[in-house]
């Protein structure tokens, strides 16, 4: 029986994880790796745990409970983890477990201290640490001090933390057991914290060493600051060498004692460099073991350094793959599109297939790699110019890693062509006709799709898509297309910029583009009101979608209803129109309004219950009127200075000009989403057919899948359900991570930062994309299925694609930590008139709902206010 519920932690490895758990089977990996020293000792294996848990019938019971339990209610879970605790520790440690372990100790030394050491089967895996969610005991000594802190370990398995961690993590409880490491302790000098990747910035090439006098337990603790020595390329680059007032030594007897550190000693270091610079070469051995960037605690004794425990880093945001060693840019894409959610396989391969530019992926976000352009002087300017009116903290972060030097290599300027940084206005007629074109150009392309791939199934669709995909991007690549969307934007950028210098005034192109015509965006918000106003009317409809709002079949029972039949029709007019949109539209994958109407109740309600009959047609004409005399104000001042004739000539071409093209502005994307939502439905009917004939086991299965992949399943029949798993796991975990704006080839997060002092202290600083100033309710709000407002709101999210823009007629104001000049929120909320500050760093997080807060749209930054 001794073989089942002890192993000595040098048979342990990585493939005996469901019975060492993780710590366990990362202590007897290290334990093999030439040249690292592990204290010896055993592990009580999970068969033990679960032997105690069969021991005890009321624990089932409460883990019944348990998982039944609301994962929001604290109060509950609390009570039952504790019940759950006293039950185990409280059962009796049968006498042949009682047998095995103290056997195994015998041969440490019965009065050896230990270190006794939980060890989940869900711990230290690479996409979830669970660091300190279960309990270590330290300087354990004596068979009967061992029993019981081996029976506190397994009870540690449902602490408050670990049972939250594990809901929120969408973990079975009774799918993680628990082992039990016991291991001779070492009396060390000095102990800490090795990371191989710096764990703040993401760089894999700066190792951080984190070192304290004593036990590593003053530093795990927070008793101490630590020393903290940074390490690149074999060098110390970087040390802070604390005041450690407190240590945390061993007892004789057993248990531990926090000492004061004599003063004289506190600013001592508590390694050298050298001790410092032979600790990362081990590190980096480890790391190189376990493939990946490691979080090592460590302690140094007498006879030099030893290890006990090696973790995963799980916070780093992974580096896109590449086939060379050179370093490397890269700039997010999602900050760009309104879209930093993580994406599933299949929208990431058929955005890039689909896409202008070539792209890469890592941690399911897009990046572009802008190294080639940041190499010459000309591209380089160019490129900054361009990003930095779109969001300035892209440009700032770029400036950033361009300051190291030698990161970004200087090679001679490319050929013209490069992105264009505003200037002279696009070379284009300011023409009304010439934007009615464009969308008819783009009707048509999108009914021959839909026409053409009505016929297409099997491999005879892919090869049809990949056509289409061409034809796709030649819609995107039209030139004419493109200097429509251009001279609008420029003609913003210009008269922000020269009526600033003419007339001091800040974002006049706000006011001046109220009610442009031909804004797609903004007709689907206000076109929303006019589906309230349908069902205004009604109330046992509203009644009805009151308690219907999640139940995506709502639209078959309103005909039921008195004025359903009304309802409906007016619902799905919308639909047809707009029903291809929905939040993170440029992933193929998401679930469309179409799919999933019941998004739109929400919003639909608070229409209903916020405005009055007739307000789409009345905000539309205000800001037309509005727009109309900013005009005539702007021109009448303009003439009024020293060559005013001439000014007032040239700001009314392009007050004209952004007229006649700022609505186009978004028009390319809802055609592209058109087309994203015919390919979607052709493939998901391919997937029903894989389904039917037993190869995939659900048709949403094809979105962990890459484009090219789903089209070798149709062609061969044949899938690989492991890879499928992993996908869906990896996915799990990329959307606890958050993408970096820019990112480097050593993993080095930048996100850039404001370089202001000119706002208030404690402002949330952020970029002004529409003008005048609101105070109001925050509401934070981060799936608008779930949208509440009252007039006067001001919605506090973190990015906005077109498909928020309905919930914008209902709002006073919007702050978003993800958007640019020109981002379609920004574009939007200017139509609407609403003052708008978005790139707010952590906005979510640092404005709670229900706050007053002052935004001001036109100098760029947020204030809660008491």
């Amino acid at each position: 029986m001794t073989e089942r519920y002890v192993l000595d932690l040098h048979e342990a490895d990585e493939t005996q994880l469901a019975l060492v758990g993780g710590k366990g089977a990362h202590l007897g990996a290290l334990a093999r790796i030439d040249g690292i020293s592990v204290p010896g000792g055993f592990c009580v294996t999970t068969e033990a745990f679960r032997r105690i848990m069969k021991e005890s019938p009321s624990v089932e019971d409460l883990l019944d409970e348990l998982s039944r339990s609301d994962p929001d209610d604290r109060d509950a879970a609390r009570t039952l983890a504790e019940r759950i605790r006293r039950t185990i520790e409280a059962i009796a440690v049968p006498d042949d477990l009682v047998a095995a372990i103290t056997g195994a100790l015998s041969r440490l030394g019965e009065q050896a201290a230990c270190a006794v050491r939980s060890s989940a089967t869900a711990e230290d895996l690479p996409t979830a640490s669970f660091a300190g969610q279960q309990d270590t005991y330290l300087n354990v000594v004596g068979p009967a001090a061992i029993l019981r802190d081996v029976s506190r370990c397994w009870a540690s398995l449902f602490t408050e933390r670990a049972v939250t961690y594990r809901q929120r993590n969408d973990i079975d409880h009774r799918t993680v057991d628990m082992a039990v490491v016991v291991q001779k302790m070492v009396l060390p000098h000095a102990a800490g914290i090795l990371f191989t990747a710096d764990p703040v910035t993401g760089n894999r090439k700066v190792a951080t060493v984190d070192a304290g006098f004593g036990l590593g337990e003053a530093l795990v603790s927070g008793l101490v600051n630590p020393d903290v020595y940074k390490v690149r390329h074999g060098e110390v680059v970087e040390k802070t060498i604390a005041a450690k007032q407190c240590a945390v030594h061993p007892l004789p007897d057993g248990g531990t004692q926090h000492v004061a550190v004599d003063a004289r000693q506190q600013r001592q270091p508590a390694l050298t460099d050298e001790q410092v610079l032979r600790l990362v070469r081990l590190g980096r051995r480890i790391e190189e073991h376990f493939g990946r960037p490691q979080d090592i605690e460590w302690c140094l004794g007498d006879d030099g350094f030893h290890f006990v425990q090696s973790r995963p880093i799980t916070t780093l945001f992974p580096i896109p793959e590449t086939d060379d060693e050179d370093n490397h840019v890269y700039v997010s894409v999602g900050h760009q599109q309104m879209m930093t959610d993580p994406m599933k396989p299949l929208g990431l391969s058929v955005w890039k297939l689909t896409a202008m530019a070539p792209m890469t992926d890592a941690g399911g976000r897009l990046f572009v790699d802008a190294t080639r352009a940041l190499s010459s002087p000309a591209s380089r300017t160019g490129l900054l110019d361009l990003v930095g009116r779109g969001d300035p903290l892209t440009r700032d972060a770029l400036e950033t890693v361009l300051a190291r030097d030698g990161f970004v290599p200087s090679l001679p300027d490319p050929a013209p062509g490069g992105p264009r940084a505003g200037g002279a206005p696009t070379p284009i007629e300011t023409d009304p006709a010439i934007v009615a074109g464009l969308i008819e150009r783009s009707r048509t392309s999108l009914a021959a799709l839909r026409r053409d791939i009505a016929t297409k199934t099997g491999p005879d669709l892919f090869d049809f898509l990949l056509e289409a995909f061409e034809e796709h991007k030649k819609v995107l690549s039209d030139p004419l297309s493109i200097q429509a969307i251009m001279a609008g934007m420029e003609a913003t950028w210009w008269l922000n910029d020269k009526l600033q210098e003419w007339l001091g005034e800040k974002n006049a192109a706000d006011t001046l583009t109220l009610s442009a015509p031909d804004n797609v965006t903004s007709a689907m918000g206000l076109e929303l009101l006019d589906v309230a106003d349908v069902i205004r009317p009604h109330p046992e409809v509203v009644a009805f979608l009151q308690s219907a709002a999640a139940d995506d079949g709502f639209l078959d029972e309103l005909p039921k209803l008195a004025g359903g039949t009304e309802a409906r029709d007016a619902i799905e007019t919308y639909l047809d129109r707009y029903g291809m949109r929905c939040a993170g539209e440029i992933d193929i994958t998401r679930p469309r309004w179409r799919e999933r109407p019941g998004t739109l109740v929400p919003a639909i309600l608070d229409n209903v219950r916020n405005f009055e009959p007739g307000a789409a047609a009345r905000r539309f004409e205000q800001g037309r009127q509005e727009a109309q005399e900013k005009e005539q104000d702007v021109l009448s001042r303009l003439r009024a200075l020293p060559d005013g004739e001439s000014k007032a000539d040239e700001t009314k071409r392009m007050i004209d000009r952004v007229r006649t093209f700022i609505g186009y502005r978004e028009y390319p994307k809802y055609g592209i989403i058109n087309r994203y939502f015919v390919y979607k439905q052709a493939l998901l009917e391919e997937a029903d057919r894989l389904v039917r004939a037993g190869v995939l086991a659900e048709k949403e299965d094809i979105f962990y899948l890459t484009f090219q992949e789903l089209q070798d399943v149709v062609r061969s029949h044949h899938v690989d359900d492991g890879l499928i798993r992993r996908r869906r796991e990896a996915f799990r975990t990329y959307r606890a991570l958050t993408p970096p704006r820019v990112l480097t080839s050593e993993g080095e997060t930048v996100n850039g930062a404001y370089r202001r002092e000119d706002v208030p202290n404690g402002a949330l600083l952020g970029l002004a994309v529409s003008g005048g100033t609101i105070e109001g309710r925050a509401r934070v709000i981060l799936d608008m299925a779930h949208a509440d407002l009252q007039a006067g709101d001001i919605l506090v999210t973190a990015y906005t694609d077109p498909s928020w823009s309905p919930l914008f007629v209902g709002i006073a104001g919007l702050v978003t930590e993800v958007g640019g000049l020109m981002t379609h929120g920004a574009v939007v909320a200017r139509e609407y008139g609403l003052p708008a500050v978005v790139g707010v760093d952590r906005a979510t997080r640092l404005i709670r709902d229900g706050q007053r807060i002052r935004v001001h749209g036109s100098d760029g930054y947020v204030e809660i206010l008491p």
